[in-house]
C-alpha cells in the first residue's frame, strides 16, 4: 500500500507518498481501506518532530479516518467486511489501509457520504469529552470557543447551539458570518478585540460571565480565560498553539470557584477511547443524523497532495476541515 511517510521531520516538503508494508489487525482490530483521512494540528506537529505516536501506534500521520473494513482480526464479532465506517486513530489515517481497534469505529452518520465522515470523529471525540463529559455543559449556560473557524471549533460552535448554550467564538472577521450561520450568537474578533471585556459585555456580567471555555490557545490565554469565566466557570485546554507555559493568579481562581481541565485525547488507553467513542455514537450521532450538526468542510485534495494540505491549515486561512482523499491520489 502507499500511505505518507516523514523521513525527515521538517516542513510541508517532508511528507512523502511512498509504498509501506500493508497493516495486519491484531485480534481486536479491523482493517480498514481508507477513503479519506482529515489534517489536524496535530499532524502539523508530528510533522515537524514534536508530537510522535504513542507506543504500539502507526508511525504515519492522521488521526481519523472513514473507509470500508476489509479484514477483521479473530476477536471481532459486531464488525464484518464491507462495513462503511469512520474511526478515531492513534495514527495511520494517511494511508490506503490502517489497523483501527474496534472500539474506536463509528457507523457513518444517516445522510453523511463515505469520504465527508472523515470530518468527524477526532472532533466529535474531543468535544465531547472536554465540554460535555468534563465540563458539563448544559442548557442556559454559555460556552465560549477559541479558534471557531477550525475543525475543533466549527464543531464546537454546532454543538453548543444544539445542547441549548448561548455561545460566543473568537475568530477571524472573515468567519463571523459563517460561524454565525452555524450557531454562534455572538463573533469577537481576536485581532482587534479584548475578548475578555467582550465577552462579559455580552453575558451581561461585568466579572467574566462564561460558564464553559474551550481553549485551544494554552498558555498565551491563560490568565485572560481565567478573568473571562463565571463563578463556577470551567476551562478545558486542548491546544497550546499559544505556548506550553503562563503564570497563573490562583486567588482568582479561587475566588471564582472554577475549574481548569487540560486533556489530550491521543494517548488514552484503549478502554477510555472505546467508551469516549460509544458516548459520542449515543449523543452526537443522533444529532448529526438529524441535521442538527454538520462536518464543515473547506476543501478536499487527494491525498498525495498533503503537502499543500498542510499549507493551507498552517495558514489558518480554511473554515473546518481539510479532507485527504486516497481516490484521487
Amino acid at each position: 500500500m502507499y500511505a505518507i511517510t516523514v523521513p525527515q521531520p521538517g516542513g510541508p516538503d517532508a511528507l512523502v507518498w511512498a509504498e509501506v508494508p500493508d497493516p495486519t489487525p491484531c485480534p481486536d482490530e479491523v482493517i480498514v481501506d481508507v477513503a479519506a483521512t482529515a489534517v489536524n494540528r496535530a499532524d502539523l506537529l508530528q510533522r515537524q518532530g514534536h508530537y510522535p505516536p504513542p507506543p504500539g501506534a502507526s508511525p504515519y500521520l492522521g488521526l481519523e479516518c472513514s473507509g470500508v473494513i476489509s479484514a477483521v482480526g479473530a476477536d471481532v464479532s459486531h464488525h464484518k467486511v464491507g462495513d462503511q465506517v469512520c474511526a478515531l486513530l492513534a495514527g495511520g489515517g494517511y494511508a490506503e489501509r490502517v489497523a483501527v481497534p474496534a472500539g474506536q469505529l463509528l457507523p457513518v452518520p444517516a445522510g453523511l457520504s463515505l469520504v465527508d465522515a472523515a470530518a468527524l470523529p477526532e472532533v466529535a471525540c474531543t468535544v465531547w469529552s472536554n465540554v460535555v463529559k468534563l465540563a458539563g455543559l448544559r442548557a442556559g449556560e454559555s460556552l465560549l470557543v477559541h479558534g471557531g473557524g477550525s475543525g475543533i471549533g466549527t464543531f464546537a460552535v454546532q454543538l453548543g447551539a444544539a445542547l441549548g448554550a448561548t455561545v460566543l467564538t473568537t475568530a477571524r472577521p472573515a468567519k463571523h458570518e459563517q460561524l454565525r450561520a452555524l450557531g454562534a450568537h455572538h463573533t469577537i474578533d481576536y485581532t482587534t478585540e479584548d475578548f475578555v471585556a467582550r465577552a462579559r459585555e455580552l453575558t451581561g456580567d461585568g466579572d467574566g460571565g462564561v460558564d464553559v471555555i474551550l481553549d485551544i490557545i494554552g498558555g498565551a490565554y491563560l490568565e485572560r480565560n481565567v478573568r473571562t469565566l463565571a463563578t463556577g466557570g470551567r476551562l478545558t485546554i486542548i491546544g497550546l498553539q499559544g505556548g506550553r507555559t503562563a503564570e497563573l493568579n490562583l486567588g482568582a481562581l479561587l475566588a471564582k470557584r472554577a475549574t481548569i481541565f487540560a486533556t489530550t485525547l491521543r494517548s488514552r488507553p484503549l478502554a477510555e477511547k472505546a467508551e469516549i467513542v460509544r458516548r459520542v455514537h449515543d449523543q452526537v450521532w443522533p444529532l448529526v443524523a438529524s441535521g442538527a450538526i454538520r462536518p464543515v468542510i473547506d476543501r478536499r485534495m487527494p491525498m498525495a497532495q498533503a503537502a499543500q494540505a498542510h499549507r493551507i491549515v498552517e495558514s489558518s486561512d480554511h473554515l473546518g476541515k481539510v479532507l485527504l482523499v486516497t481516490g484521487e491520489s
